[in-house]
């Protein structure tokens, strides 16, 4: 490798190691089961959410690890996968609607509503999950070559600020009727509180985030210091 070569992948790792397959799996998993969960509508007294609110911020967590140690490509390539395996599932539960119901099953109706709104999901999350991911995975990097290796904090919490305000915004205006919102007052509520939910999430776990991308960093072989 040239000198020039080698100062351009510094700041980054090949995604040829064990740690990357290991941080998109745990990733994908994280997307679809959010997306489920993001099926029923939920309610903590005047607050307006979805089940999604539980693991869904944790794909931030990953993204930024992801971007930080392997580059704004490799955690768009997760990104792409994570939806790929989205949208099999959804096509999975479509076929299965189709498919004839055994004499003992009852719970067709309640399988199709599910159904039903989880592929409007998967388009409200295709949409702000692409939006969010990338504008994350882009900060984090457009940062990171200013700072090198230094204020961490800096690109963590600004990625986050930036991805998860395109991401809510896209995400609930294709949502909110999926899960049963129709006035606007419900509406201003689900997306104030997701982007500021989320947001919180992500800074509440910077310091596990922080350790996480340090223990990948000094066993990742193949990262060199941004300098």
């Amino acid at each position: 490798m040239t000198s020039t070569q080698e100062h351009q992948h510094r700041g980054t790792a090949a995604i040829g190691s064990a740690y990357y397959p290991v941080l998109v799996a745990v990733f994908t998993a994280l997307v679809i089961i959010s997306n489920v969960t993001a099926t029923k509508g939920v309610a903590f007294g005047p607050i307006i959410t979805d089940g999604g609110f539980i693991v869904f911020p944790l794909t931030y967590v990953i993204g930024d690890v992801l971007s930080e140690v392997y580059g704004f490509k490799a955690a768009r390539r997760a990104i792409f996968l994570g939806f790929a395996m989205n949208i099999l599932a959804a096509f999975t539960f479509w076929v299965t609607i189709y498919l004839p119901a055994a004499d003992f099953y009852t719970n067709e109706e309640h399988f199709e509503n599910v159904v039903h709104a989880y592929t409007q999901l998967i388009i409200a999350g295709l949409a702000g999950f692409i939006v969010g991911q990338t504008i994350n995975a882009w900060v984090v990097v457009a940062i990171k070559q200013r700072t090198k290796e230094k204020h961490l904090w800096a690109r963590l919490v600004g990625s986050t600020f930036a991805g998860q305000l395109g991401d809510t915004l896209v995400f609930c205006s294709i949502a909110a009727g999926a899960i049963g919102i129709s006035t606007f007052k419900d509406f201003a509520v689900y997306t104030a509180l997701g982007w500021f939910y989320k947001t919180a999430v992500e800074v509440v776990m910077l310091p596990v985030t922080y350790r996480v991308i340090a223990y990948i960093k000094r066993r990742e072989p193949t990262y060199q210091l941004a300098v």
